[in-house]
């Protein structure tokens, strides 16, 4: 049997990286290969910081999902990837990538996943992490703030600028094609667990168990 792909989508800050951990946890890191889209945005490194500050980041075209598809495609085949590993504080890919072998669940996690038909007709399951604006909202200002080096007032004015209306024009749409829609994100525990264990047994069909 081929590998199963799994698609997590969902807003920023609503909870799809956490619920794409819990899935890891509890299938087995040795048994998914995990395709992050954040590690697929374009390299904006070679830009000046006020060119760099006018890029939209959410809008589709800003992540190379050409690159993102080719390793897909090689995962599938079961070939091994090395996929870029990207720099939110300078916009750019560094040197080094991460190694990624091929596993019989394949999992890709991101904004705006569901947004592109190509990587949609490579996914088998596809899930969509529902979060009240509010509160997806309160955490990207902490994530951004703590872990990327933003300040407060670039937070709101990204959010107001790009990230609300790329959210409503692309990532809200793209909830009608996902199969299964997990509201609260990782706090969910009953429907992570539901579509851990129904990946489990699918992976144990795989196995041979």
């Amino acid at each position: 049997m081929k590998p199963i792909t799994i698609g997590v989508a969902g807003g920023t800050g609503s909870g799809k990286t956490t619920v794409a951990l819990k899935i890891l946890e509890r299938v087995g890191l040795d048994r998914i290969a995990y395709l992050p889209q954040d590690a697929y945005y374009r390299d904006a490194g070679n830009l000046p910081p006020g060119k760099r500050a006018q890029l939209n980041f959410d809008h589709p075209d800003s992540l190379d999902n050409d690159l993102l598809i080719q390793h897909l495609r090689r995962l599938q085949a079961e070939h091994p990837v090395e996929i870029p590993v990207y720099d939110f504080r300078t916009d750019s890919r560094l040197a080094e990538t991460r190694h990624v072998e091929p596993q019989p669940v394949i999992l890709v996690e991101g904004i705006l996943i569901f947004a592109d038909k190509r990587l949609r007709d490579l996914m088998d399951i596809k899930i969509f992490v529902d979060t009240d604006a509010d509160l997806r909202f309160i955490r990207r200002l902490q994530r951004d703030i703590s872990e990327r080096g933003r300040s407060p007032e670039s937070v709101i004015a990204q959010y107001l600028r790009t990230v609300r209306p790329m959210h409503l024009e692309f990532v809200e749409p793209s909830k009608r094609y996902a199969d299964v829609i997990i509201p609260e994100g990782g706090f969910n525990e009953v429907a992570i667990d539901m579509v851990a264990g129904r990946l489990r047994a699918l992976v144990d069909q795989i196995d041979g168990v």
